[in-house]
């Protein structure tokens, strides 16, 4: 099997990243009027670590070449694996995205009006369109299997742990006590788990 990431796998995992890309892109009209939004230096503290984490992920050439080595040999049910968790990863950020509808933003602000969601995927996880995303990134890193690859989904897991953090602390100054309770319900980012004993106040 050819490296997982070139020819026609990889063309399959790039159709679905650009489908994902193109949706929020769309999606991005018509939502609500911003009241509050975090500064350009705490947005370009997590923007640029996911910039790097893309030419990880998606350039084909890399100057170093330990950054290619394998992490598992090549194999069909590696690939097929990734492919799946990425597929129903990006169904999954898609449904949380449909469900928060105008409140969505792709910075971290507080909306006009901003309402707080608690159903649908959001009674699963505080954060599903995070969960959704580092399933995808975790399934593009599987079907990959390369130094890479995992590098890309480590690097995004903190950018987004660390975006999720100061969208937390927008969410209790603008919920004050119903977003606690909400923290000490619904864990942050992994479904059926129990969430910390201590929600931050």
């Amino acid at each position: 099997m050819p490296d997982a990431l070139h020819t026609g796998p990889r063309a399959l995992i790039t159709l679905l990243w650009v489908a994902w890309a193109l949706y929020w892109l769309i999606s991005a009209w018509g939502v609500k009027a911003v009241q509050r939004r975090e500064s350009l230096g705490s947005r370009l503290a997590h923007v640029l670590p996911l910039i790097v984490a893309g030419v990880l992920l998606g350039w084909s050439r890399m100057p170093w070449a330990f950054l290619t080595q394998r992490l598992w040999p090549r194999s069909w049910e590696a690939y097929w694996m990734g492919v799946a968790l990425l597929a129903a990863s990006i169904a999954f950020a898609v449904w949380a995205r449909v469900h928060l509808g105008r409140n969505w933003s792709g910075t971290v602000t507080v909306k006009q009006d901003h309402e707080l969601i608690r159903s649908g995927p959001y009674a699963l996880v505080r954060h599903p369109i995070y969960t959704g995303l580092l399933g995808a990134v975790l399934g593009t890193a599987i079907a990959s299997g390369t130094v890479r690859a995992a590098l890309a989904f480590v690097i995004i897991t903190i950018a987004l742990v660390r975006k999720l953090r100061t969208e937390e602390t927008f969410m209790r100054e603008t919920f004050p006590g119903e977003y606690q309770r909400y923290s000490a319900q619904v864990p942050a980012l992994i479904p059926f788990t129990k969430p910390r004993r201590s929600a931050p106040h």
